[in-house]
């Protein structure tokens, strides 16, 4: 208890002196106050980065545990098609509960526009394909359970294909003319996706479910010369052991002749490699820098303050205040102010982080923006409150060393 009233009364003592040299501290404060926040918006800002950078590489290679399902027949060296493993890998997911589980096979299509008939490249899925790679829509929606009865099927297509069209709004439900050798399928537009740049011509694409395009033949192009490829989502705590019963049980569906693997495809499938560490390296060496400049000028500051009240603690000392005592408020001084300039710079970072424009700008690149780490705020803190310890100690060292007599001859 006697220790704990000691501290608060060294707290107050502190803040007192601060008041009293209000002006130079001031000065202190701002510095501490910008670096604290600058090392905070860094530190949260590099986890925004992180999360930016993870959602890319979902969409590439699926979320962790994405697996890919390769099956092919060793005695021609054909893959399999989806009529061939489709039907054996749709009892195995439903045996195991699997709800993530998708096709995805590009169908050349043509695609009759205003100025003629196009070639659009038809990516035909299932419905859990946009979770596994976290697939942003840029205006409309997904496809839903119901979109498999529809008579006139959905399609949702890139922008570029968008504005071939006309850029019709999509509450007017625009359609898409799909045209087959044996006659022209209406599509209904329900989604768009941002076009991928650097595409000849426009990124001429979309999507569409499976059962569509394989139930109306869309393409002539015969459906054993078209790559599948078939990706499962599965729990990271037991992926690899369900993969491996997936992957035994197909080879027995599959039969005699036929190779099955399942390979990991999502950026945590490199053991032993984080394919982030570079990033969070660069983030952490310019933390770092930021919190050195910062304490560099407090000790500076902090230097000149201790010159100039030399007169004074050779007063205290005169009256008695111990070596020790006159250590921990000088100490304490800096401690508390950089305290209250880290909790200024913490709030700082958190509005420059999350106001609404910042939010809104965030939201159009990543589905899941981030709340503001809790690990930055505390982060600022302790190392303002660090700084201001260690800013402090030779400060607190200088004054203990001045001598009673040679102080009250200034």
């Amino acid at each position: 208890m006697r220790i704990w009233t000691a501290f608060v009364g060294a707290v107050v003592e502190a803040w007192s002196e601060l008041r009293v040299h209000r002006t130079r501290v001031l000065l202190s404060l701002i510095g501490v106050g910008v670096a604290v926040a600058a090392l905070t918006t860094v530190v949260a800002g590099g986890g925004i980065a992180t999360q930016l950078t993870q959602e890319q590489q979902e969409r590439w290679g699926g979320r962790p545990a994405t697996f890919q399902v390769n099956a092919y027949d060793v005695r021609s060296g054909r893959n399999a098609d989806s009529a061939t493993i489709g039907p054996a890998l749709a009892e195995v997911t439903a045996r195991y509960g699997i709800d993530y589980a998708t096709s995805a096979t590009n169908v050349p299509v043509q695609v009759q526009l205003p100025d003629g008939v196009y070639g659009v490249m038809v990516t035909s899925v299932e419905q859990p394909y946009a979770a596994i790679h976290r697939l942003q829509l840029r205006d409309g929606a997904w496809f839903t359970a119901r979109d498999a009865d529809r008579l006139a099927p959905a399609i949702i297509i890139s922008s570029d294909l968008w504005h071939m069209l006309g850029d019709p709004a999509l509450a007017s439900h625009p359609i898409v003319q799909i045209v087959t050798p044996e006659r022209t399928v209406v599509a209904v537009v329900t989604g768009l996706v941002d076009s991928q740049p650097g595409s000849q011509g426009g990124d001429l694409s979309g999507f569409m479910l499976a059962d569509a395009v394989d139930g109306m033949r869309l393409s002539d192009v015969p459906a054993d010369q078209l790559y599948t490829q078939f990706e499962l989502w599965l729990p990271e705590d037991v992926g690899e052991e369900l993969a491996r019963r997936v992957e035994a049980e197909l080879r027995g569906a599959l039969g005699e002749g036929w190779q099955v693997d399942i390979y990991r495809t999502d950026y945590l499938a490199y053991a032993g490699q984080d394919p982030l560490l570079a990033l969070k390296l660069a983030v952490s060496g310019v933390a770092v820098l930021v919190l050195l400049l910062g304490a560099l000028g407090l000790v500076n500051i902090a230097l000149v303050t201790v010159r100039y009240r030399i007169r004074e603690i050779g007063i205290r000392r005169s009256f008695g205040a111990t070596a020790g005592r006159v250590f921990f408020s000088v100490m304490m001084e800096s401690v508390v102010a950089t305290a209250f300039a880290g909790g200024v710079g913490v709030l700082l970072s958190v509005a420059l982080i999350k106001n609404p424009w910042t939010t809104q700008l965030l939201g159009d690149y990543l589905q899941d923006v981030p709340a503001f780490p809790v690990e930055a705020a505390v982060i600022g803190m302790v190392s303002a409150t660090a700084v201001g310890a260690l800013a402090g100690l030779l400060p607190a060292l200088v004054a203990v060393r001045v001598k009673v007599i040679d102080a009250l001859r200034l």
